[in-house]
């Protein structure tokens, strides 16, 4: 029963975070990037804060509040700004795929600030992932297109450099611990917009907001708290695999929801991202070390020598 559970809810943290990306093309239909990024970010630390009592989160200390502030700016302002710019030329499921490159940017920054070595199939999964995304970008052939292909690279990158930068933190927090700082700081440096954002929720419409706030209440909030329930009872090589179905679990909400259809240069894009990822995070049996193990369940993200981060929504 339990690993029933346990894949239920990994099915589940797939599920939200594929649903995203349509839920933020349906939320642009009222309200503008900078808006939705606020609105969503501050409807999820609401239900974080929520649930503080019953999560014993600590409160960061003095020295770690840079570096909070920091992976707020990152992980959660810039990337939201960035993603929901994005897709108001990029359809959602394209959006998805090119996130997916998420794991290949942190193992090339863990091997440019950290010193970590990538191997030669790791080195060539980097390339094909990144290449796929090339592929997806120059597809659309129009100018706002293109620029908007590369925002979600953007993205990608402000993703990565989260996961990247959080890595001191989970040595002393824990994995819930952190997102919550991260979302709360990620609010605080988008609050300047509060004005524009309050008249925006007045004057959207009904579904654009009921997708802003499916956004912060499911993919955002309980996104983090059922993935790290899954990924805290599941191996690596399970729970890293189960990544690979949120852009094609999102290609198929998108196809359903908003009847978007992927061109087949996109598509063979895509293939060329999972599959350099998939090589990236290729790994014997015997490096899956407890180290792994324990920094996955303080995290919430699977690692790849600690680099790789999934592609949420």
């Amino acid at each position: 029963m339990k690993l029933d559970k346990t894949v239920l809810a990994l099915a589940v943290t797939v599920v939200l975070w594929a649903s995203a990306f349509p839920a933020i093309r349906v939320a642009l239909g009222g309200y503008g990037p900078t808006e939705l990024s606020l609105f969503r970010l501050a409807v999820a630390t609401a239900v974080l804060v929520a649930v503080l009592p019953w999560m014993k989160v600590r409160l960061p200390a003095r020295r770690d509040l840079p570096r909070v502030l920091a992976v707020g700016a990152t992980g959660m302002s810039a990337y939201q700004l960035l993603l929901n710019w994005g897709e108001t030329h990029v359809p959602a499921g394209t959006a998805a795929l090119i996130m997916a490159t998420v794991p290949a940017i942190s193992a090339l920054l863990a091997a440019a600030f950290l010193g970590e070595r990538l191997g030669p199939a790791k080195v060539v999964g980097s390339l094909f992932a990144l290449a796929g995304t090339v592929v997806i970008a120059m597809a659309g052939g129009e100018t706002g297109y293109t620029l908007a292909a590369w925002t979600v690279l953007a993205a990608a990158v402000a993703q990565a450099v989260y996961h990247f930068a959080i890595k001191p933190l989970l040595r002393r927090y824990s994995g819930f611990e952190v997102a919550t700082y991260a979302m709360v700081a990620g609010t605080t440096l988008l609050l300047p917009f509060a004005p524009v954002t309050a008249r925006a929720v007045l004057a959207a419409p009904a579904d654009a907001t009921l997708a802003a706030l499916y956004l912060g209440i499911l993919p955002s909030a309980a996104g983090f708290v059922v993935w790290g329930y899954a990924v805290a009872r599941l191996t690596v090589t399970a729970a890293t695999a189960a990544l690979y179905l949120v852009p094609v679990t999102a290609l198929v909400v998108a196809y359903v929801w908003l009847g978007e259809k992927p061109r087949l240069v996109e598509l063979l894009g895509g293939l060329a991202t999972l599959a350099g990822v998939a090589l990236l995070n290729r790994r014997p049996r015997s490096l899956v070390t407890e180290g792994d193990r324990s920094a996955e369940e303080v995290s919430g993200v699977p690692s790849v020598r600690g680099t790789a981060g999934p592609p949420r929504g």
